[in-house]
């Protein structure tokens, strides 16, 4: 009991001792070590990872530690401790080596990282020496001189260094003794020593009892029984050529391979020199991987050499005479790598979905390559066989990190399928390959961008409220709603408050509507901007400028600005010398149109006229001219119906109406207008007619006489003179000047001073300053009429049928 606590206390302070060792060793090594024993239970602490790694505690679970050993270790999330996982058994993982330790990788997260942990495994005596055999049979001849040598078989311990097997003993005996010796392999197997003759008459057998103990502390050992029998002399025991045989042999040679022979020579004769080979103490798994002739020593392969599972084989041999002589020798068997393994590529961590606007150099996947080849032929080369916007990058001893080595561009390329190959070094080398699809998620990269760098559309005037007159389409090549494009009005030339009642545009297919009739004559053009706009976060937008031409229908019919009529409705009148040649300009009809092109494109024809042929009209200008000299039978009074068409189809019209007085002054013209009667109602007309006709017919006879006495009692009375007008005549209401229009169809400016019809008809002259009196009349050039303006009274009343006159001045 005291002994198991002292052992216990010393486990501690060894462990306490290596882990400190450990912690020292992690601050100077790129790698971090621990040392522990074996055989630690379950749950036991072997170091803190996240302060070795300088991981604060906080962190731990954001960095998702885990390692690649879990039958062995696990990491707490909570406190980062490194703790055991399972049984490690030193004499299970490493075998018979001298050094044990346990590699491996231990992988963080967010960054992505890897880290190389090395546990060193201490060996403990937990294995007591334990021989194969349950016993061993020795013949020994009664002529056995003292001295002769019987190797016994050996004791098998599992432990290494202090705790292996290191001595044998036997119980005391005056005829034998026994020493321990050394195989080249750095075992030992006891070797039985011949202290004295023996006499098979004195005794035929011997029962020793075989102790084998380890150097552990406190020591283990085992035991197994020595059963001799003496018998009849043979002198000579078998001899080996060579006390060790040593031999290269390549893996994966066929069975059956020769690998050598061992040979043995006895100096006896007939049966005591036959000899006969075997294996001496061979672990199962060699006896069936080699097969031993036993007459000829002949060793040949009986299976698959693998130098991946063992690269050493050592073997003992024993040549046994026809008698009870046997001698041994050893067997070391080299075995020589060949390159008859692949490299392994394997994936640790992989990024299936990588951002494209992802920076150069991000990690994406982390691999592990491995070939159990040694030498030349383990060496690994990796590579990426496609042109891909990713590289590979050697973090360590069989560790790669695929980065971004190129900007990406999910429009460009959405996946991307890495095959990663990995080569050996060997001759002819061996490769191995493994493929990963990498997917490029979409970030909003990407403007909408419209299909045309402006758009222009036309739209004729009068339309229906609520057509659609055009539409904008842009494209995004970005996805979800990163593509999803919207469109809204974001300018125009239009007054902000009117232009929602002008157009609209719809936000999901771009249709730009027309909320409104659009009117030519107010409106020919305007401009819109348009924005289009992703769903993206943050949203990017483009614009396009969409101009919007009204085009021109034939809506508006000519309008005739002359002639026109006066004041109070009364129509105007032109004078026409009497002595007007062909050719003469009368007067001009003029007339404009609201429409634009085609559509305000006037033509003149006349429809009506008093005497055809007298007056011609320009078909184009509206000018009215003599077309032959005034007749005598020609009345003095003319009048012309005068159309004015527009180019629109179908064409819209308005009509003038000219009324022409041929008179060489405005006296002949004064008279002759006022006469005109009122207009009057027809069936009044008619009854005064009738009454003026009885009355003519009942005194045309007192009428006769009385014109017959009356011319020859008077003379002729002297003419009363009129007088001429000066050219200052005006109307009563003054003078009614045209506007002048610079544009559409009326390209001349025109004067017009009107006499206005009323119950008396007054012309007012106007007392004019010399340099304010024109230099010609303007309807007479007699000189005679300068009298009129030196009148007193510069007013004259005439009758109610006095005509209005009118000056046309081009």
């Amino acid at each position: 009991m005291q002994r198991s606590s002292r052992k216990a206390k010393w486990m501690k302070i060894q462990v306490l001792f290596l882990f400190l060792l450990s912690l020292l060793w992690g601050t100077i090594s790129q790698h971090i070590q621990y040392t522990i024993p074996e055989e630690l239970a379950k749950g036991l602490r072997v170091g803190n990872v996240a302060k070795d790694l300088k991981l604060s505690v906080q962190e731990l679970p954001a960095r998702k530690l885990r390692v690649s050993a879990e039958n062995f270790f696990s990491v707490s999330a909570e406190s980062g401790d490194l703790l055991v996982n399972g049984r490690i058994d030193r004499e299970e993982i490493c075998g018979r080596k001298s050094e044990c330790a346990l590699e491996f990788e231990m992988v963080a997260e967010n960054p992505m990282n890897v880290f190389h942990v090395i546990v060193t495994i201490q060996d403990i005596n937990d294995n007591a020496p334990r021989f194969i055999a349950k016993g061993i049979d020795l013949e020994i001849c009664e002529s056995a001189l003292p001295g002769v040598k019987f190797p016994l078989d050996s004791a098998q311990d599992a432990d290494v260094e202090s705790n292996s097997l290191k001595i044998y003993t036997i119980n005391p005996n005056e005829h034998f003794s026994l020493t321990t010796k050394g195989s080249p392999d750095g075992s030992k197997y006891p070797e039985l020593l011949l202290e004295k003759p023996l006499d098979r008459e004195q005794q035929s057998s011997y029962q020793l009892i075989l102790t084998a103990i380890d150097g552990g502390d406190p020591p283990l050992s085992g035991t197994t029984q020595i059963q001799i029998q003496v018998t009849d002399a043979n002198d000579n025991a078998p001899l080996f050529s060579q006390d060790t045989y040593r031999v290269n042999i390549q893996e994966n040679v066929p069975w059956g391979t020769s690998v050598l022979q061992v040979m043995a020579t006895d100096q006896d004769q007939g049966v005591n020199a036959e000899i006969t080979y075997a294996f001496l103490n061979a672990p199962t798994s060699t006896s069936l991987l080699f097969n031993l002739n036993p007459n000829t020593g002949d060793i040949t392969t009986n299976g698959t050499l693998d130098f991946e599972e063992t690269s050493r084989y050592m073997l003992s041999v024993e040549a046994k005479d026809g008698g009870v002589h046997t001698a041994h020798c050893n067997v070391q068997i080299e075995i020589v790598d060949e390159n008859d393994n692949a490299p392994e590529v394997t994936l640790m961590s992989f990024s299936n979905q990588i951002p494209e606007d992802s920076d150069i150099g991000t990690v994406i996947a982390l691999f592990k390559v491995r070939d159990r080849d040694s030498g030349e032929n383990g060496l690994v080369r990796c590579y990426i066989q496609e042109e891909v916007p990713f590289k590979l990058e050697s973090t360590s001893k069989n560790y790669y990190k695929l980065v971004i080595d190129n900007a990406l561009d999910r429009e460009q390329m959405a996946e991307y399928n890495v095959t990663i190959t990995a080569t050996d070094k060997g001759k002819p080398s061996l490769s191995s390959s493994t493929g990963v699809t990498l997917h490029i998620s979409d970030v909003n990269d990407n403007a909408p961008v419209f299909h045309q760098a402006s758009y222009v559309v036309r739209v004729m005037e009068n339309n229906p409220p609520g057509v659609s007159i055009a539409q904008v389409s842009a494209s995004d090549p970005d996805l979800g709603p990163n593509g999803r494009v919207s469109y809204s009005i974001v300018a125009s030339d239009l007054e902000p408050r009117a232009l929602a009642s002008y157009v609209s545009v719809s936000a999901q297919s771009g249709v730009v509507f027309a909320q409104r009739s659009f009117d030519h004559e107010q409106l020919r053009a305007f401009e819109l901007t348009v924005q289009a706009r992703d769903q993206g976060s943050p949203a990017l937008s483009a614009n396009v400028s969409l101009r919007v031409l009204v085009g021109d229908r034939n809506d508006n019919a000519p309008r005739v600005l002359y002639p026109a009529l006066g004041p109070d409705g009364s129509a105007l009148f032109d004078t026409v010398p009497r002595a007007a040649q062909p050719g003469y300009l009368v007067t001009k009809v003029v007339a404009v149109d609201a429409d634009s092109g085609h559509n305000a494109w006037l033509s003149y024809h006349v429809l009506q006229a008093s005497e055809p042929g007298l007056f011609s009209l320009g078909l184009r200008t509206g000018e009215v001219r003599t077309a032959r000299a005034l007749g005598d039978r020609d009345a003095a009074r003319q009048r012309l119906l005068v159309a004015v068409r527009d180019g629109g189809q179908p064409p819209l019209s308005a009509t003038a109406t000219l009324h022409l007085v041929f008179a060489d002054s405005l006296q002949e013209v004064l008279p002759d207008v006022s006469d005109r009667p009122e207009p009057s109602d027809p069936q009044a007309e008619l009854q005064f007619y009738l009454v003026v006709a009885l009355a003519l017919i009942s005194v045309l006879f007192l009428l006769a006489v009385i014109l017959a006495v009356a011319l020859r009692l008077r003379g002729s009375p002297s003419p009363a003179a009129w007088g001429c007008f000066q050219s200052g005549l005006r109307s009563k209401s003054g003078p009614g000047v045209l506007p002048d229009y610079s544009e559409g169809t009326l390209p001349y400016s025109y004067d017009l001073c009107v006499a206005s019809q009323s119950a008396k008809t007054e012309f007012n002259f106007s007392n004019l300053k010399p340099e304010m009196t024109p230099p010609q009349d303007l309807l007479c050039e007699d000189p005679c009429m300068d009298v009129c303006a030196r009148s007193e009274d510069p007013q004259i009343a005439y009758d109610s049928s006095f005509a209005s006159h009118v000056s046309f001045c081009k």
